[in-house]
């Protein structure tokens, strides 16, 4: 299992901003390996409870709340992460583990026994989680994303933009997707995750940028489209 405790702040920006603010950073930070020239495809599937219990917490800005969901980086994948993101103040932990893509179809269909299957103590908890709370797949989220770390105070800045979603289908490993787009096609996030304290050449790169923080996540973003209208 992985595990990362660390600060996290999000803001909205264009796209010349990102560009602009990504160049200052490559000189100073290391890119992540996947990179390429545009950056690589981040695909979330996310689960919520029968009456949208994260949802709504993270509108309300609920101080201990918590997001799970599968990841893949590539519909060819063999495998996928399974992850639990828990917010507890300023603070977010985040749980992470690798369960094979067999598993990962089975979860995508509501099934979560597979989960036994697996040895270690975080897989038996999300099982627990989801059946106990009746969770259900509620969205993909897809993405185009560029980042930055620094092995300093864990420090990793991303660049999210081409986010896209759906609330109709739950094929995970599936490469014709119907996506809608969540957010203007020249507008993008920026998250800046970091353990303790924000390296200052860091956060004065960081600075120059016009952004305005944003209270909301691209899961709760991508559901406001369906959600707007029990609300």
């Amino acid at each position: 299992m992985n595990e990362v405790y660390r600060q996290e702040k999000k803001y909205f920006m264009t796209l010349f901003e990102i560009k602009r603010l990504s160049h200052k950073l490559e000189s100073v930070m290391i890119g992540d390996l996947h990179n390429g020239t545009e950056g690589y495809t981040v695909r979330s599937l996310y689960f919520d409870t029968i009456n949208d219990k994260d949802f709504k917490e993270k509108i309300d800005g609920v101080a201990l709340r918590r997001k799970i969901r599968l990841r893949i980086y590539s519909t060819s994948s063999n495998f996928a992460m399974l992850e639990m993101k828990q917010k507890e103040g300023s603070y977010q932990k985040k749980r992470s583990i690798k369960i094979n893509k067999n598993d990962a179809v089975e979860m995508t269909k509501g099934r979560y026994g597979c989960l036994l299957n697996y040895k270690e103590p975080f897989a038996a908890e999300c099982y627990g989680v989801l059946n106990m709370f009746s969770y259900r797949p509620k969205a993909i989220i897809e993405y185009t994303r560029k980042a930055y770390i620094t092995k300093e105070n864990k420090t990793r800045i991303t660049f999210d933009y081409n986010i896209r979603a759906t609330e109709s289908s739950f094929e995970l490993f599936s490469s014709e997707l119907n996506l809608y787009p969540v957010l203007d096609m020249f507008n993008g996030v920026l998250e800046v995750k970091y353990n303790g304290f924000l390296l200052s050449y860091i956060k004065n790169l960081v600075s120059e940028a016009n952004k305005s923080e944003l209270s909301v996540s691209k899961y709760c973003l991508s559901r406001s489209a369906s959600l707007k209208f029990k609300l």
